[in-house]
């Protein structure tokens, strides 16, 4: 079988370009022939309740409305034809957290429901780092390979790095149990998105540096002449770890630096403009676009490593990126002391959905509506970038909103604010042209709060049967055009676009 180095090489030949060229090209992945799709997983960690989002249950409909976790009629919006509602709130306090907020997710479903279908399942465990993994396993559906690197392996063969996660320490990036997955469709981490992209070449950005000719002539040395002549060298150089690593150290390095992602990865403020300037480096030229969709990138790491997210698959570094809000506190910086907080200073409450326990309807409200403006950033930004051959990127892209568990469904009678725990049942939200757009697959019992399943060839709703991890990981797949061959997994139709 030909290494990937021989693919590239292959790729490159026929391209009649150099490698490095061939990756900024807006043909690179359609000349292959290999139709593909980018995958971008968006984790709602800590629990984000489908119910406090467009799964939102009226009061009217409800047999038990003051101890379910309902929403008056008047303050929920719907429309015809629609199986999605929203529930725009304020609120002078998040849980025991003295800051005010107003939420309008009924903008954001008005503009985006057409590309939105709903996955009801039960998940099988309520511990944070367990229901993570198996939000992209479907608890090791296949072999234990995860959705990431399925999408990596198949679409990121000529992409320098396929698979990169911006969020760290988290189940979402597990690596899979499948030995049989190839090391580069295997998971990236990146601790620091802020400042990686200055790390993507070896001269460049450095004051009084090397040149990249002296650079190229250490390298040398160090392969050829340095390294061979050690101890450890002669003892281990033929481990499969070192080899790759050495691997990794040739020509993928050579071709990250050739593709300017120095540049290209690094999105422009005004407060950055000089710096980049003594440095003798330059913002990507898409840096206006995104600002334009994430003004607060420059206080809010969230849109941040949304616009790094925009940029791996513009520049087609990579075909699947994982990002999502931490688990930290994060506010506007500037806000003045005590408690006079100004409406929507509090970007993200501890814990982020996990602070459902102190403070559910204002945890669920502020940061579904922090997902819902990087969704909308994203989309913005994919549907104006031309794929190459008529088609968007956006076209070809999967958001899939991962949560590891939904939240308890009752409240305590005709509560506005309150604590909830962990639940196995929920639902997932998945957005792009590449599903069943303004679609719900299952539905949800208005008297007790539980969603329910669905056929997976027709899709039609069936109340009192569940969908499990499986079969909701098994329907991506599908969507986005991956080879099951030979998987086991189960066919669910209902979850593609047609």
């Amino acid at each position: 079988m030909p290494s990937r180095r021989d693919f590239l090489r292959g790729l490159a030949a026929a391209t009649g370009a150099s490698a490095g060229a061939t990756l900024t090209s807006p043909l690179a992945l359609a000349e292959t022939g290999r139709d593909p799709r980018f995958l971008i997983v968006l984790c709602a960690g800590g629990g984000g309740s489908i119910i406090d989002g467009p799964l939102a249950i009226r009061a009217s409909e409800s047999a038990n409305p003051t101890t379910l976790n309902t929403f008056e009629d008047a303050r929920v919006t719907g429309w015809d034809g629609s199986p999605f509602r929203a529930v725009d709130q304020a609120a002078t306090s998040i849980g025991p957290i003295p800051a005010p907020y107003e939420v309008k997710p009924s903008e954001f479903f008005g503009k985006r429901r057409s590309d939105l279908m709903v996955v009801t399942y039960t998940g099988t465990s309520v511990n944070h780092n367990i229901g993570q993994r198996r939000s992209v396993t479907g608890n090791e559906a296949w072999r234990g390979r995860t959705l990431q690197e399925s999408v990596a392996w198949q679409y990121g063969l000529d992409a320098p790095i396929p698979n990169v996660h911006l969020l760290a320490g988290t189940g979402f990036n597990d690596l899979g149990t499948d030995d049989s997955v190839p090391a580069y469709a295997r998971r990236q981490i990146v601790t620091d998105p802020a400042v990686w992209p200055l790390s993507l070449d070896g001269s460049r950005g450095q004051p009084n540096g090397l040149s990249a000719e002296v650079l190229a002539a250490v390298r040398k040395q160090r392969n050829q002449v340095f390294e061979p002549a050690t101890k450890f060298d002669q003892l281990l150089g033929g481990a499969e770890r070192l080899r790759e690593w050495k691997d990794l150290r040739g020509e993928p390095q050579s071709r990250i630096e050739a593709a300017n992602l120095i540049t290209n990865l690094t999105v422009g403020t005004p407060s950055t403009e000089r710096v980049l300037k003594a440095l003798g480096l330059a913002a990507s030229p898409a840096s206006d676009a995104i600002r334009s969709v994430f003004p607060n990138l420059e206080t809010d790491p969230f849109q941040a490593d949304a616009a790094l997210a925009f940029l791996l698959l513009k520049y087609r570094v990579s075909v699947t990126v994982t990002l999502g809000p931490s688990f930290g506190f994060v506010y506007q910086p500037g806000v003045p002391d005590g408690y006079d907080l100004p409406k929507n200073s509090v970007l993200n409450p501890p814990l982020a959905f996990d602070f459902s326990h102190q403070g559910h309807r204002a945890a669920q409200a502020v940061v579904w509506s922090r997902l819902y403006a990087v969704i909308d950033g994203l989309a913005t930004l994919l549907a104006n970038e031309d794929f190459g051959d008529g088609s968007s990127l956006w076209d070809r892209t999967m958001i899939y909103v991962a949560t590891e568990f939904g939240r308890e469904k009752q409240r305590p009678e005709n509560a506005t604010e309150w604590g909830t725990g962990h639940h196995l049942n929920n639902g997932a939200m998945v957005f792009g042209p590449l599903v069943p757009g303004d679609t719900l697959r299952g539905g949800v019992d208005p008297d007790t709060g539980l969603t329910y399943g669905y056929d997976p060839v027709s899709g039609a709703p069936q109340p009192g049967t569940e969908q499990t991890e499986r079969e909701l990981f098994s329907g991506l797949v599908s969507a986005l055009g991956i080879d099951t061959e030979g998987s086991g997994l189960p066919d669910v139709p209902a979850l593609r676009r047609t």
